[in-house]
C-alpha cells in the first residue's frame, strides 16, 4: 500500500454519505458529533478475518458503549446484501454500505498486494484458527474486491483522526483493548497535547 496516501494523526476525517441496511442515506460526520467514533472497514463478505473482527466487536459492544464510544462498520455490499450478512455476522452493529468503495478511497484504503492478502504466513495461521471456529475461506460476492485492504479509525467529536490503523496484512485487525483504552490508557475524549499516559488526568484534576 502506498503510505503517502494514508491519513495521519489529527488530520480531518473525510466525510461521506453512505447507506444503511435499509437504504437510508447517512453522513459519517453525524456519527462523531456526540461521541468519539470507531470507524471500522471490512474487506468482503467471504473474508474469515473480517468475520472474526465482527465477532469481537459484537461481543465487545457493551464495553464500547461504556467507554463512551460509538461504532460504525463500512463494507462493500449493497443495503440488501449487507442486511443479510449483518443479520448473521454483525447483529446489533451499525453497518454502512459502500459498494463503490468511495469511503475506502477517501480513507486511503487501497488494494493490497499478494503478500498482504494471500501469501503471508500470518494470514494462513489466522485462516487456520478461523476454521476451528467454523469459518471457511470463501470467494467474495460479485462486485466485491478480494484484494481490498481494510482499516480502523478513531475519530474525535471535532472530526479529527485520533487513531489511523492501517493493516500490514489482512489478518492484522487491532485488538479491542486498543480501541477501548486509547493511547497509553488515555481516554479518547482527552486531548493529546501535553502529558499522555495512565493517571495523568486524575493527577491534573487533583491539582
Amino acid at each position: 500500500m502506498t503510505k503517502n496516501k494514508h491519513l495521519n494523526f489529527y488530520r480531518n476525517a473525510p466525510d461521506a454519505e453512505l447507506l444503511d441496511v435499509e437504504g437510508t442515506p447517512l453522513k459519517l460526520s453525524t456519527l462523531w458529533q456526540e461521541k468519539p467514533l470507531i470507524l471500522a472497514f471490512t474487506r468482503h463478505f467471504g473474508c474469515t478475518q473480517c468475520k472474526e473482527m465482527l465477532d469481537e466487536l459484537v461481543e465487545g459492544r457493551e464495553k464500547i458503549v461504556k467507554a463512551g464510544l460509538s461504532l460504525a462498520v463500512i463494507n462493500q455490499g449493497t443495503p440488501e446484501t449487507t442486511a443479510l450478512f449483518a443479520e448473521k455476522f454483525a447483529p446489533g452493529l451499525l453497518m454502512l454500505c459502500d459498494p463503490e468503495r468511495k469511503a475506502y478511497e477517501a480513507y486511503g484504503l487501497e488494494r493490497g498486494n499478494l503478500f498482504q492478502t494471500f501469501l503471508n504466513p500470518k494470514v494462513w495461521s489466522a485462516i487456520s484458527r478461523a476454521r476451528k471456529k467454523g469459518y471457511q475461506v470463501e470467494i467474495p460476492p460479485e462486485g466485491q474486491d478480494a484484494m481490498q485492504m481494510s482499516g480502523t479509525f478513531i475519530i474525535s467529536t471535532s472530526g479529527q483522526i485520533l487513531l489511523p490503523y492501517y493493516y500490514d496484512h489482512i489478518a492484522d485487525h487491532p485488538p479491542l483493548d486498543l480501541l477501548l483504552s486509547g493511547v497509553l490508557s488515555s481516554s479518547w475524549d482527552q486531548p493529546f497535547e501535553g502529558p499522555v499516559g495512565p493517571g495523568v488526568q486524575d493527577k491534573e484534576e487533583r491539582e
